[in-house]
């Protein structure tokens, strides 16, 4: 069940729209929010950090109940979680703390490089953390999922509950779950074994052959038109090499639907 849904927000002056998908999503779950602002307060010889972090966070905290205050809550309750720090630190922290479920996030956050997908910011939160993210472009309104594309290398899950996310989003939407499986080059017969919890919540199982598995997924991407397209964070899984860089190019991945990246620890 997702309980607990953290957003984090940048600079940007149309964060709130992100906020607002979050903010309806959380409604069909009775989720909470945690709006997430970080800042980086470091001070020099003679300077009180105490004073200056004070100041730096009750600006950031202000900033964040602006964009709040743009969200239609539909009596979701929604919580400010700032961090002086790295977003990354503090996002761990955060879900050690409270148990976060789920990140909503635009693609990029205050990275404006019109070429990128996944801008620094962004990219290190879905890279680096082994918290499900569910990745929505900028502008996009929640919708009924239809129909979830769920994209594959290998069907092998070592823990079941990695599909929790999914699971709960299939049931809130009534969604027709769809399996893509991409044979890529050095493929093993393991690789082929798919797990029973996935095939369970499955409507289909396509195989695909193809030079990657960003490529194996284009063509059904543009077939079976999905409300939401999931993937798993594995280092052998569906961005495979771009998972080693924290920006991701447009040339190389771009979606205009939801993204929901499952985290797969140890793979």
């Amino acid at each position: 069940m997702i309980k607990n849904i953290l957003v984090p927000i940048g600079t940007s002056s149309d964060s709130f729209h992100t906020l607002q998908y979050a903010t309806d999503f959380a409604a069909e779950f009775g989720a909470k929010i945690y709006v997430m602002e970080v800042f980086n307060v470091s001070v020099g010889a003679g300077k009180s950090l105490a004073n200056v972090e004070k100041k730096v966070a009750k600006s950031s905290n202000e900033h964040v109940r602006a964009v709040i205050e743009k969200v239609d809550s539909k009596n979701v309750q929604i919580n400010i979680a700032t961090y002086n720090g790295d977003i990354v630190d503090g996002l761990k922290d955060i879900d050690k703390e409270l148990g976060i479920d789920l990140i909503i996030m635009a693609p990029r956050s205050n990275d404006v490089k019109e070429e990128l997908y996944l801008g620094y910011t962004s990219g290190r939160i879905v890279k680096r953390t082994d918290i499900p993210t569910l990745i929505v472009p900028k502008g996009t309104t929640l919708k009924p999922m239809k129909t979830i594309l769920t994209v594959f290398k290998s069907g092998i899950l070592k823990r079941k509950r990695i599909l929790d996310p999914l699971i709960s989003i299939q049931k809130m939407s009534n969604a027709k779950v769809n399996l893509l499986m991409v044979k890529t080059p050095g493929y093993s017969d393991d690789d082929l074994k798919i797990n029973t919890a996935l095939m369970d919540i499955s409507s289909q199982l396509t195989l695909t052959e193809a030079p990657s598995t960003y490529l194996g997924v284009l063509e059904h991407l543009q077939s079976q038109q999905p409300d939401l397209l999931c993937v798993f964070r594995r280092k052998r899984g569906f961005f495979k090499n771009l998972w080693e860089k924290d920006t991701i190019p447009k040339s190389e991945f771009s979606s205009r639907i939801p993204v929901l990246v499952l985290s797969v620890k140890k793979d």
